[in-house]
């Protein structure tokens, strides 16, 4: 039986304790102060975007050698990179010289290609393999420096004084980082399942046709949960819902993601999902990516929901179909998307301003919303780690 937990009000009076293992007891949802503190913010960098595997892009995005973007993860700039054989490599966006930021902003959707990784500020030039390719002549000699003999410069080990790696691994063509030292979770091991059954389907055949960037004025776990349930959708997506027999949905919860079956009131052409199930199926991984496998259109979406701050975010929403030149009805398709995505957005917006106020110390969840309890908990566990 499902027991009614207690708001808990910021009175002073009210203890706010831990998330609950269980959804059915009193203290189920993280408290307030972990959405709006800047410390919080700060804690996250390292906590969860520094622990866990975190989505950095796809790689159809750089074919060939040399092609690269960059991302910005935690605070973290780094280099996403295909080096000579072909493999898909991460790099800190960092020179081994005296730490100068190297390459410019360059998004996925519009990568730069080069044959080696040059720093402007004193030149010093890296492979695509992170080794040190080669310095100016300045730093071979000492020939402005009286106290020094030539010979006394000590030639500089190419690996030794390469740029520093970041782990990465991938599930098709979606690739993920880890910046711990050694990973205390493979990505096989985070994502579980979802990595088999989206391992089954052609992700790389698609081709990326829009991108929409949005900052959002609330906090990315707001977001994020109101992203793992559907409670609010007969509400606030009506346009959306007419299509689906929601009391027929599923939400499956596992250890590190969760899946939104949502059931279609009629059965939709084969040829239209790139996925065979009568339904949409909606992946969040954590901490921040969505899968989105559409269950009317023959093609997929990806969300990244990057923190700025404690009070914003910035949504990343990629949409890859058959072929980049879209029909009629797949733009339509995406405008629907992006429809409800600016749905969410006043709805998340309106919940942080009320979080800001500081009334609220603990929130209540329902019965079915349980993934996003399960959303909390992995949040306080990383917290808590």
């Amino acid at each position: 039986m499902f027991l009614s937990p207690m708001t808990r009000w910021n009175n002073g009076r009210d203890e706010i304790g831990a998330v609950s293992a269980d959804i059915t007891a009193e203290t189920n949802a993280l408290p307030a102060k972990y959405f709006t503190d800047p410390e919080v913010h700060e804690m996250e960098k390292e906590k969860v975007f520094g622990q866990y595997w975190v989505y950095a892009g796809h790689e159809t995005h750089i074919p060939d050698a040399g092609d690269y973007f960059t991302r910005t993860i935690g605070g973290k700039q780094i280099i996403v990179t295909r080096d000579g054989d072909g493999d898909v490599r991460a790099f800190y966006n960092v020179c081994a010289h005296r730490g100068s930021k190297m390459l410019d902003e360059t998004p996925m959707t519009d990568p730069g290609s080069l044959s080696r990784i040059t720093c402007p500020y004193h030149l010093w030039a890296y492979e695509l393999d992170g080794s040190l390719q080669s310095t100016p002549k300045s730093f071979e000699e000492a020939s402005l420096n009286p106290d020094l003999d030539d010979d006394a410069v000590s030639e500089l080990d190419p690996e030794e004084n390469g740029l520093m790696e970041v782990h990465t691994d991938a599930i098709g063509p979606l690739v993920f980082v880890n910046f711990e030292d050694k990973p205390s979770l493979s990505l096989a091991e985070q994502a579980g399942s979802m990595k088999t059954e989206l391992e089954d389907l052609p992700l790389g055949e698609y081709e990326h046709a829009r991108r929409y960037v949005s900052e959002v004025e609330c906090n990315w776990k707001t977001f994020s949960g109101n992203y793992s349930e559907c409670d609010h959708c007969q509400a606030n997506h009506q346009d959306w819902v007419r299509g689906l027999e929601l009391m027929d949905s599923e939400l499956e919860v596992n250890d590190y993601h969760w899946v939104l079956h949502y059931k279609h009131r009629e059965d939709v052409d084969d040829e239209m999902r790139i996925h065979p199930e009568h339904e949409a199926k909606f992946y969040y991984f954590w901490p921040n990516f969505t899968v989105n496998m559409y269950g009317t259109a023959d093609g997929y979406g990806t969300y990244i929901i990057d923190p700025i701050d404690e009070g914003r975010f910035q949504l990343i929403a990629d949409y890859y179909f058959r072929d980049a030149d879209l029909s009629e009805e797949e733009e339509k398709f995406v405008q629907t998307s992006r429809q409800l995505q600016e749905e969410d957005f006043e709805l998340v917006e309106r919940q942080y301003e009320g979080l800001k106020s500081g009334a609220l110390g603990q929130a209540q969840l329902g019965p079915n919303e349980h993934t996003v309890h399960k959303l909390h908990r992995l949040a306080q566990d990383a917290y808590n780690a």
